[in-house]
């Protein structure tokens, strides 16, 4: 009992995430909490998210067709990759799910039946591998595992630990803590056990035994899926759920059909082929039977024989009396470039490299690392199956001088073997051969062992054999490596960064554009020449096929894999099936949106370069293989279009394992493969159909149901499955069905950071979605996830997001009930009384604001642009209110009740795709639209629910209805912000140059004045530039800048004085303009015509009046002056004209400051009255003025 208490004093589930954010205050998140269970509650009553097909009742089937019936009642399908029940779900898994989950609530918005159903993945070895050690532990340690000593999990040193960070710690703080480090109590646990990994993820220790049952495993974790995300409010229609392998009958029979009509159509094929293989579990080990190591393939080499010809010395002395006399000793070094190996000069070996004297028969040994052994002796290069007979164990340095004869190599009287420091045991088989006539890195060693003969103690000779010509390329003759290592200037085998872009340059030269100039295929392309040396190798028995992992391959029970050479059944995908792979790459060339070009040029890579692939497996847990029941399907193969058994998945069953029947009353033995067939358009109703039992009706409602919700319209995946599973997944639907229901969209995204780092449990940087949801609440995590980014590069998860969007989500809340009881007649003491009637001048710049971001955020969530969606449906859509808000109050006229209940139907109706909890409770008890009909779903023929069901956000429209966004009204708008922006930002300039104790031109803490100047017109000397601009803009010569340059310098050069310097600058600002409205077109910006007439399409000094008492309000001003400034006076200099005064008060009226109405104001002279900003003013561009009063 003693190493698990250590480990639950250790392994607290809770450690996992000891170092992200701590909430203090948590009253807002629980009421908001409470509001969200109440609701996924009553959606899961109210079955609001269990749409179906149309009925055959409704409309009979083939009455019209597939086609028709999808564009007649809209629909959207899309799923993500169904979970692996070995563990709960962490934030990660919500970040894929958030993608589907907005998509699949703004398709809802739109009309659309949504259909996003999940199930349960446990197919393959981790539950298997897994559950097979808990059989082993227990029978050693005992049920609870007490006789498992402390000592064999603890490494005796004490761990250290640093405060979590909380509420007032900012996120730059937290990487900046300088707190003592306090030690922790308990010594450091290794998790060396299945059991304390059990008691990591939070398994009480008398229930862990019961998993050493793999099926216990298939109960346990799908009920806290589901309870997972529907706690973090996931739309998904649990109806269609289940488990995988035969222990759902029903998908056993559906994988059995798949399997078989692969094979019919010889897209399964049984052959001997090289795989990634455990010898600890006896099967091939596909990428998801992998602990470490996924993506990685064999990798196949030229193994070549180097009989040797004379021992070195000490190798002799070594292997002396251990082999037969007249044994045949073959060093075999493992070659990429066979077609090479005319030139050979020598064989290189890790002179730290420990080589072992492998038996091959009763006369042949070879000498290579053990790990090569162990990868050959799966591949018939030994006798016996994985047996690899070990002789002698010779070190590199020993074998140093030992003469060898090289296949091929124009030395005939044989080569020797040299030491190399670089050579790897972990790559080839640790022997090197050496051509240093097309390998950079072999020409730099050889020279450095030459010039360095006596310090390697080798003789100089063995390192200057003549290095010959063997192939000859267009950029680099026919001595590649001595060219390229001159031309690179590298120096020394160190320069290891020089010599592999060198190594890439040559390969590619060689490869692709080479001619052999040596052997029997002197003339032919490299290309074509590499293949047939192979085979002449090989025939003449000096090289044998070898192949191993192309990098560190672990399965999950913990074996270090191979690359065995055997018999199995593949799926065909790659140029072995070339018209196969050729549609598939058509389909992501033009038929598929991958909604990033980084996603479609991974495909099409991905593609280009997959082979076949092993689809069955002896150990784990699956489908046997239908006609070789030794044979499971393996786990990427049997999940690649289970979105079809989605659409049929409620008929069939009721439950995850398929015990009780669905509504369809079928047994899983009727589920034939021509049943299958029928539904899934591969055949139509007749004898083999029929013979089944299954009712006509059952048969065609199954039938309605694929026929409706596919193709899928979304798939959401993380990159890292774009190599296997996603191009399975296109592969498979590619092969079996008919093009009209292939998919149409895969949205690949990045792995989630958490805080700006890696999720790590180790690091305690890590949140479960259980943790995270009852951390924040549901529509918190949601903000979070959606503002984490939507990119195929990594997102971040910001848990201060996540923080802050609590108050936010609870102080907006808080205001839309009192607005709500305001406009109803109640009083509110701190609120400036709602208004009616006739809309004014901040009444017409918010509904235009905010008519304008509903309709960018739909243009958003139509792209899947989640983050950007945010923006606009939340963060913006508040900033609106609040400028709002504060123009009306500061003018006093407060808001006007029918824009303040608009503005909160709308913010719930956008948001509802991403926050549908506060959306709903909003929906419901704020505006209390229960009873309402308008833009409801349920007044439409496309209501896929009961009438009776109450009224939800859930089925309301998103509003589209809604006035385009008036030009005019925006650019009054943007003068008002950025007017407003530039004076208060100059004012507190002020203040802090006053802190400083720098001279200011006012003193802002004392009374002041402010003067805005407003421009008539813009200066005369800019009108021939415009017309110069314009005459290029709609001319032959748009885009000749050289032209557009020559033109303005000779107008302001023959105009004189400061225009040169001032025309350019000028020109360019217009340009830009210009480009920025014929890019930014579909935004609305102002049109060519309007930037080039220099109209405003607003009247300036109304909008300056309109904004008057908000600046006084916000810059603490007494008085406010506005003047208009005009071209007029000797010497074309400038004058305003007072045009409006306002003050605070009843004193200010009376100063002297105070000018009248009509005040002109002159410009010049000792009596100046307009300063410098005032003749900087330009329409639109209003220059201001402080001064104290």
């Amino acid at each position: 009992m003693a190493a698990a208490q250590v480990t639950i004093g250790a392994m607290d589930p809770n450690n996992s995430s000891k170092n992200t954010f701590k909430l203090e205050n948590t009253e807002k998140r629980d009421t908001l909490i409470a509001i969200e269970k109440k609701y996924q509650q009553q959606w899961a009553e109210d079955g609001v998210f269990e749409p179906n097909a149309p009925s055959t009742s409704e409309i009979p089937l083939h009455e019209i067709s597939a086609a028709e019936l999808r564009e007649k009642y809209p629909k959207f399908f899309g799923t993500m990759a169904y979970p692996y029940m070995n563990g709960t779900l962490h934030a990660g898994h919500s970040f894929t799910v958030s993608k589907i989950e907005f998509t699949a609530g703004f398709a809802r918005m739109q009309g659309k039946r949504a259909l996003f159903p999940l199930g349960f993945h446990c197919t393959g070895m981790p539950i298997k591998a897994c559950a097979d050690k808990l059989v082993r532990e227990v029978e050693m340690f005992g049920q609870e595992f007490e006789r498992c000593p402390e000592s064999s999990i603890t490494n005796g040193a004490p761990e250290e630990e640093a405060p979590a960070p909380t509420q007032a710690t900012t996120k730059e703080d937290v990487t900046k803590f300088s707190a003592k480090k306090g030690k922790a109590a308990a010594k450091a646990v290794k998790l060396k056990y299945q059991f304390q990994i059990m008691l990591a993820l939070g398994i009480p220790l008398p229930e862990i035994h019961r998993f050493a049952d793999p099926q216990y495993w298939l109960e346990f974790f799908p009920p806290l899926c589901k309870r997972d995300l529907t706690n973090f409010g996931a739309r998904i229609d649990w109806r269609r759920s289940m488990v995988t392998t035969d222990a759902n009958p029903y998908y056993d029979a559906f994988v059995r059909w798949q399997m078989n009509r692969l094979k019919d159509l010889e897209k399964i094929r049984f052959g001997k082929r090289y795989t990634i293989y455990s010898p600890k579990d006896g099967q091939p080990c596909m990428d998801h039977d992998r602990s470490e190591g996924e993506g990685v393939g064999p990798q196949e080499y030229t193994a070549l024989k180097l009989k040797v010809k004379e021992w070195a010395p000490e190798a002799e002395k070594l292997i002396e009396g251990k082999l037969p006399a007249n044994a045949n000793v073959f060093f075999v070094p493992a070659t990429l470039r066979p077609e090479t190996m005319y030139g050979q000069t020598c064989c290189f070996v890790g002179p730290k490299i420990s080589y072992g004297v492998f038996k091959q028969s009763e006369t042949d040994y070879l000498v290579m690392t053990e790990r090569a052994a162990r990868n050959m002796a799966f591949q018939g290069v030994f006798p016996e199956w994985g047996v690899f007979p070990q002789v002698a164990t010779l070190t590199g340095s020993s074998v140093i001088g030992t003469l060898v004869n090289a296949p091929l190599s124009v030395h005939t009287a044989g080569v020797r073997i040299l030491p190399m420091d670089s050579v790897k045991p972990t790559k080839g088989t640790g022997v090197v051969t050496s051509v240093p006539s097309d390998s950079p890195d072999d020409f730099a060693t050889v020279h450095d062992l030459a010039k360095k003969a006596d310090y390697y103690g080798i003789k100089k000779e063995w390192a200057e054999l003549e290095i010959i010509p063997i192939i000859d390329t267009p950029s680099y003759g026919n001595l590649t490596a001595a060219f390229l290592v001159k031309k690179m200037k590298i120096n020394s085998p160190k320069d290891a960064s020089q010599l592999a872009e060198a190594k890439t340059l040559a390969y590619k030269e060689g490869f692709y554009k080479g001619t052999m100039l040596i052997g029997p295929y002197k003339g032919d392309k490299v290309e074509e020449a590499k293949d047939k040396v192979r085979k002449m190798l090989i025939d003449a028995g000096e090289a044998f096929a070898y192949a191993e992992p192309d990098g560190h391959v672990l399965s999950r029970s913990s074996d270090e894999c191979v690359v065995a050479y055997l018999g199995q059944w593949f799926l065909n995908y790659g140029s072995q099936d070339q018209e196969w792979k050729q549609k598939t790459l058509d389909h992501v060339g033009s038929g598929l949106n991958t909604y990033t070009s980084e996603t479609k040029n991974q495909f099409e890579a991905v593609i280009e370069w997959l082979n076949q692939w092993a689809c069955a497996r002896t150990y784990g847990l699956g489908s046997k293989l239908p006609w070789d029941k030794e044979f499971l399907v393996e786990s990427l193969s049997d999940s690649t279009i289970y979105m079809a058994y989605y659409t049929i998945a409620h008929l069939l069953h009721k439950d995850i394992f398929g015990k009780e029947r669905g509504t369809a009353g079928v047994s899983p033995d009727q589920m034939t493969d021509e049943v299958w067939d029928y539904i899934f358009t591969r055949r139509e109703l007749g004898d083999e159909v029929t013979s089944s039992g299954i009712s006509k009706a059952s048969l065609e409602s199954m039938r309605r149901e694929f026929e409706y919700w596919y193709p899928l319209d979304m798939r959401v995946s993380g990159k890292d499955l774009i190599p296997n599973h996603l191009t399975f997944f296109l592969y498979i639907h590619i092969a079996l069905f008919p093009k009209e229901y292939w998919p149409r969209s895969v949205r690949a995204n990045g792995h989630l950071m958490l805080n700006g780092e890696k999720m790590s449990k180790h690091t305690g940087n890590f949140l479960t979605l259980d943790q995270t949801v009852k951390k924040y609440g549901a529509d918190a995590s949601r903000i979070a996830l959606a503002d984490a980014g939507d990119g195929i590069e990594d997102a971040n998860f910001e848990e201060s997001v996540a923080n802050s969007s609590i108050l936010r989500l609870h102080t907006l809340k808080d205001w839309c009930e009192k607005m709500m009881k305001m406009i109803k007649g109640e009083v509110a003491k701190d609120e400036t009384p709602l208004r009616s009637g006739p809309l004014e001048f901040w009444d017409k710049l918010f509904e235009n604001e905010i008519n304008t971001l509903v309709h960018e955020a739909r243009t958003y969530y139509e792209g899947t642009m989640y983050k950007l969606a945010l923006k606009s449906a939340l963060y913006d859509f508040i900033s609106a209110r609040d400028f709002y808000r504060e123009g009306t109050n500061a003018a006093g006229i407060g808001m006007h009740k029918d824009l303040v209940r608009q503005f909160i139907k709308l913010q719930a109706l956008i948001i509802t795709p991403i926050a549908p909890h506060w959306a709903e409770y909003i929906w419901r008890e704020v505006l209390d639209e229960v009873s309402s009909k308008e833009n409801l779903l349920s007044d439409t023929p496309l209501m896929p629910f009961p009438q009776t069901q109450p009224t939800t956000v859930q089925v309301a429209l998103y509003p589209t209805d809604l006035p385009a966004p008036n030009p005019t009204l925006q650019a009054t708008q943007t003068y008002v912000r950025t007017t407003t922006s530039s004076i208060t930002s100059a004012e507190g300039l002020q203040l802090k140059k006053q802190a400083k104790g720098k001279t200011t031109t006012y003193d802002p803490r004392r009374p002041k004045k402010l003067s805005i100047f407003a421009a008539d017109s813009y200066p005369a000397w800019q009108a021939k530039y415009v017309a110069i601009m314009k005459q290029w803009w709609s001319g032959p010569d748009k885009g000749d800048e050289k032209k557009l340059s020559a033109e303005v310098g000779k107008v302001a050069k023959a105009a004189g004085g400061g225009e040169v310097k001032k025309a350019m600058p000028f020109v360019q600002t217009l340009k830009r303009a210009l480009q920025s409205s014929e890019e930014e077109e579909q935004q609305k910006q102002q049109s060519v015509d309007a930037i080039l007439s220099r109209a405003l399409p607003f009247d300036e000094l109304d909008t300056l009046r309109a904004m008057a008492p908000n600046l006084l309000r916000t810059t603490g001003c007494k008085i406010v002056e506005i003047v208009r400034v005009s071209e007029g006076g000797a010497g074309d200099t400038k004058q305003g004209e007072v045009v409006d005064v306002q003050v605070s008060g009843e004193d200010e009226k009376k100063s002297e400051k105070v000018r009248p109405v009509g005040h002109v104001l002159k410009a010049g002279g000792d009596a100046a009255e307009l300063p410098f900003s005032a003749e900087a003013a330009v329409p639109g561009n209003p220059g201001f003025y402080f001064e104290n009063v």
